[in-house]
């Protein structure tokens, strides 16, 4: 998973005050949470935004990626304490099994996901997968199908009013879902 920021070494020296063990590499700044590989990279301020010329059926942006952890409090203490990530919510869904975070990093949402029948652990945090966003759901849908790939029919999303539908294969084992309808448009 990696970050952009203005200033590299700004967050650097932010990250050594935070006591976050990182490394200086050619490309920026690499660094591990709990298991999860993470760096720090340069902004760059010539890319346009996907979002201005978006066909409906296409891709427009990572809307979140999703980390499975044994140890929410951990979790919560290093991307929120450390990385400085905006925590903005916390629920247990019992009916779920789930504890989920949500931590805001610009327009992404980094999701932490902890499995309430497992307990807590020491055990390492993994990426788990990652949500894209849509325009046009059933027209993402429509494109994905005829490109030959197993895309579930769309369905109601867990945020009110998106539709989401999972993408079976093709995505090299990562759980993948696209998701519409987030009014972000």
């Amino acid at each position: 998973m990696v970050f952009a920021t203005a200033d590299l070494d700004k967050e650097a020296a932010l990250l050594e005050r935070r006591a976050v063990e990182a490394t200086r590499t050619d490309q920026g700044v690499a660094l591990t949470g709990n298991g999860v590989a993470i760096g720090l990279c340069t902004m760059g301020n010539d890319v346009p935004s996907p979002l201005e010329t978006v066909e409906a059926a296409a891709v427009a942006s990572l809307d979140h990626v999703v980390v499975r952890t044994p140890n929410p409090e951990r979790a919560v203490a290093f991307y929120g304490g450390r990385l400085g990530l905006d925590l903005r919510l916390d629920r247990s869904k019992p009916k779920w099994g789930a504890r989920l975070l949500f931590f805001r990093c610009g327009d992404l949402v980094v999701e932490i996901a902890h499995d309430l029948k497992k307990g807590v652990s020491d055990g390492p945090d993994h990426l788990w997968g990652l949500s894209w966003r849509v325009p046009d759901i059933a027209a993402a849908h429509a494109r994905l199908t005829k490109a030959g790939l197993d895309v579930s029919e769309p369905r109601d999303g867990r945020r009110p009013g998106s539709q989401v539908c999972t993408v079976k294969n093709g995505t090299e084992g990562v759980p993948t879902i696209l998701i519409g309808g987030v009014g972000r448009w």
